[in-house]
């Protein structure tokens, strides 16, 4: 073989080096895409039996109760595509909880409420995480390299969802 023929031999495969190594980088982020969501849908099905049992406590009043425990509810069994509407109602009835209804119970009420709070801010951490996984995706996803080879495969885009732009 002649040194053209051994050059484009090594640029052909220095090319096929490198789309096998933008795809494992981007199988990579879309595992990391999937393991922030696991973390954040554990932590928020957390928050959901917390409002459960704070709902069951005399923390709140009867009223506030039956809303908690309606949206803990909705929050827990919602579907993908209702997940934001009912995440955001869980939010919006633990706030009004703390603002208005709070009134002060006994050591294990004092822990759930302590406990709803330091999960909130674990909350707030990975819906950030999860934000930024699924923007880095987005961002690798819509090179045109990526696009004109078809490096995803199947794998569906990954999205954010309305309420992680809640402040929670």
């Amino acid at each position: 073989m002649n040194f053209k023929s051994l050059l484009i031999l090594f640029l052909i495969a220095l090319f096929a080096w490198y789309l096998s190594f933008l795809a494992t980088r981007l199988d990579r982020l879309h595992h990391r895409v999937e393991t922030s969501w696991a973390n954040l849908d554990s932590l928020l099905q957390r928050r959901a039996a917390i409002a459960i049992e704070i709902a069951r406590s005399e923390i709140a009043d009867p009223a506030s109760s039956l809303l908690l425990t309606f949206a803990a509810h909705q929050a827990r069994e919602a579907s993908v595509k209702d997940r934001s509407q009912a995440e955001t109602g869980l939010s919006g009835a633990l706030g009004i909880l703390l603002e208005t209804s709070f009134s002060t119970g006994g050591d294990i009420e004092q822990e759930l409420m302590q406990e709803l709070g330091e999960l909130n801010k674990k909350i707030k951490v990975a819906i950030s995480l999860h934000v930024e996984s699924v923007n880095r995706t987005q961002l690798i996803r819509s090179r045109w390299i990526i696009r004109t080879f078809r490096l995803a495969g199947s794998a569906p885009l990954p999205v954010t969802y309305e309420f992680e732009a809640d402040v929670l």
